[in-house]
């Protein structure tokens, strides 16, 4: 006759909570901050999305932002047409209250350059099938400020072409045909 032994009920009572309580976290709402959830993917700055799963138009923001989940970034869906000097455009970021949201900011040139799709001709040079608004109320063919200044030149920064995909800059007090396309996310290393 097998004799029991008096905590075996305890712990067969431990391991069936903790596979209770490891389904539970499986499930909870919390997991979305690991990738899982639709609006939480991590950053994939190391490999290509296609574009059907690369963006997400943001319905927690009235659907004028767009998540790109192979950055992490929310953009704007639908950036201002208006030319400005880098300094206006930089105001009009953190100023902005895009899907009642604040926190928008001028984004870095990797930032920006990382929504151009050089394959793309005529401008503007987006990824087939990206959500963006586009034409006469939204991206124009045209170029964007970003927060990075010229290393050896500080009255200088960095432009990203959406006519045709190129990295350009230029003097941060002139109107030139450049846009603020804001987003929010990340951290910008650019000092203002």
């Amino acid at each position: 006759m097998q004799q029991r032994r008096p905590h075996s009920r305890v712990m067969v009572g431990l391991l069936s909570l903790a596979v209770f309580v490891g389904a539970a976290l499986a499930s909870s709402p919390a997991q979305a901050d690991t990738g899982v959830g639709p609006y939480y993917a991590p950053p994939a700055w190391n490999r290509t999305l296609p574009s059907a799963g690369r963006f997400m138009v943001l319905t927690n923001f009235a659907s004028l932002a767009v998540l790109d989940r192979e950055t992490g970034l929310v953009w704007e869906k639908t950036p201002a047409i208006t030319t400005r000097t880098w300094s206006e455009a930089r105001t009009e970021c953190t100023s902005r209250r895009t899907g009642n949201r604040i926190g928008w900011r001028l984004p870095s040139m990797p930032e920006l350059a990382s929504l151009v799709d050089p394959t793309v001709t005529p401008g503007p040079t987006l990824p087939p099938g990206h959500p963006f608004t586009t034409g006469a109320t939204g991206v124009q063919s045209a170029g964007y400020w970003s927060a990075t200044a010229l290393a050896d030149d500080p009255t200088v920064a960095w432009t990203v072409n959406f006519d045709d995909g190129f990295v350009r800059n230029g003097n941060k007090t002139i109107i030139l045909n450049d846009h603020a396309w804001c987003v929010r996310g990340g951290m910008n290393a650019d000092a203002y």
